[in-house]
């Protein structure tokens, strides 16, 4: 009765310590985007080479996320929670200081360590804190806070960097943090755990084999080829780690990931709606700063402003979903802001060039972010619903790996789309925006922004039949 008393007065602070460390965990998987030119020339470090700091930090985070989900249902997703929130910080700390490149990437993996144990138990500590009727207004605030951490990095990263070093895309954690440790400390209830359960090593170690093949394949590829012979030995390596997590989560008592949660249609939907938008979002979030600080001649200043539209549509739209999945059908909701991007993204694919007036950009940006705020919350809300509470913490760390997953799997696709329609054009292998031949990159962003349209579409089939289903379940 205590712990029911500290929630129902403090659950909405409850949600500012979550929002706070759910914000920069996705922050800083996008927000060293825009540095990687500055960070490759001070560290004389190639740019292909600079854009590991950003890929390990992501594939890291989904290697790990569900096995973490796992821990906060055996020891308290609380517990779990507080003390990502320190391991975040530390790594931090540990990126702003670093001293070289390689001591860089090991402080990434230190910071993608936190950002996983704080991430994959955030959505179980707010669906455990909130009941039904306050839920999608809690998940709004949450599911805002994911997206906008998603997308501001090379906003923000742009800000920053025009008036100070690289290393302060990094120091402005700590204070931020700290604040958020200090109010978790006061209002994030105690939680004890279940009784009971082991660990799945061979579940852990056979998912994160996978995840490390095959994006690390992936990326390599792209600048080896994908018929060499490290990309093929991890696209490999990839398929057999796959198929053995799947054959070791069917035949164990206490999986990792049971797979059986997927049997639940609306569960699945969802989670495979959210891949979708995330791997779409990311074609703009990668590719943006190439267009604008390359294509177009902006300073990063200028850049960071311009990228500012989205999170700050973002930031403006995200509680009216929240709202509007409290009063309609959460499936529709997310429909319509999926129907809103699909538009943006067409409108990008026949108005961009490197004369594009900027208030259609603005326009086009906003729109998306509209549509991107309709639906965060309410699939989030649909998501954390329709499973038992006894699976709040694993149906939590396989939302966030399904945004992490599109994450990456988005940098992977665009960069990869881009370069390759790149290099159709100009014949050769191309790995870099060509400054002399600015013609050939809008080629292959526009191409990009095709793909990333069918990608929408395909979420929008996937969230109406989602809401059909749900005509017949109730969400609790």
């Amino acid at each position: 009765m205590k712990q029911e008393t500290l929630l129902a007065t403090n659950n909405w602070w409850v949600l500012v310590a979550i929002g706070i460390f759910a914000f920069m965990s996705n922050l800083d998987a996008s927000i060293v985007n825009i540095a990687m030119p500055i960070m490759s020339h001070q560290m004389n470090i190639p740019l292909s080479q600079m854009e590991w700091v950003v890929s390990l930090y992501l594939i890291f985070m989904c290697a790990l996320l569900l096995f973490f989900g796992r821990l906060g249902d055996m020891y308290g997703k609380v517990r779990i929670f507080r003390i990502g929130t320190i391991i975040f910080i530390v790594g931090s700390i540990l990126s702003a200081l670093g001293f070289n490149f390689w001591f860089l990437l090991g402080a990434r993996v230190v910071q993608a360590f936190g950002g996983a144990l704080t991430l994959s138990n955030t959505y179980g500590i707010v669906t455990g804190t909130f009941d039904i009727k306050h839920r999608g207004r809690a998940m709004g605030f949450v599911g805002t806070f994911v997206a906008l951490g998603s997308v501001a990095g090379p906003a923000l990263g742009g800000l920053i960097l025009a008036n100070g070093a690289w290393n302060n895309i990094f120091w402005i954690n700590v204070p931020i943090g700290l604040f958020a440790i200090i109010v978790g400390a006061l209002v994030l209830p105690k939680q004890e755990p279940r009784p009971g359960g082991k660990i799945d090593w061979w579940g852990l170690t056979s998912w994160a084999t996978f995840i490390i093949g095959l994006f690390g394949a992936i990326f390599i590829g792209q600048q080896t080829g994908f018929t060499a012979i490290l990309p093929l030995t991890g696209f490999i390596l990839a398929i057999i780690s796959l198929s053995l997590f799947g054959y070791q989560e069917y035949h164990t008592s206490t999986p990792m990931m049971s797979l059986t949660i997927f049997r639940n249609r609306p569960f699945s939907l969802g989670v495979s709606a959210a891949i979708l938008i995330f791997l779409s979002n990311f074609f703009s979030v990668v590719l943006m700063p190439f267009y604008l600080e390359d294509a177009r001649g902006f300073g990063p200043g200028m850049a960071g402003l311009l990228l500012m539209i989205f999170p700050i549509v973002l930031v403006i739209v995200g509680p009216l979903g929240g709202w509007l999945a409290d009063r309609l059908p959460p499936a529709n909701v997310a429909s319509s802001g999926l129907a809103l991007i699909a538009v943006s993204q067409l409108g990008f694919v026949l108005t961009l060039t490197t004369t594009t007036p900027i208030w259609l950009y603005v326009l086009i940006t906003a729109l998306m972010a509209i549509g991107t705020g309709l639906f965060q919350s309410p699939n989030g809300d649909i998501v954390m619903s329709v499973v038992d509470r006894s699976e709040l913490g694993i149906a939590g760390s396989i939302n966030s790996l399904a945004r992490n997953l599109g994450m990456v799997a988005g940098t992977a696709a665009a960069t990869t789309t881009l370069f390759t329609t790149m290099s159709h054009v100009v014949g050769h292998r191309v790995t870099t925006y060509l400054p002399h031949q600015p013609e050939v990159f809008m080629t292959g962003l526009r191409v990009a922004f095709m793909v990333s349209f069918v990608l929408i579409i395909a979420a929008l089939f996937t969230s109406l039949r989602l809401g059909n289903l749900l005509k017949h379940q109730t969400l609790h």
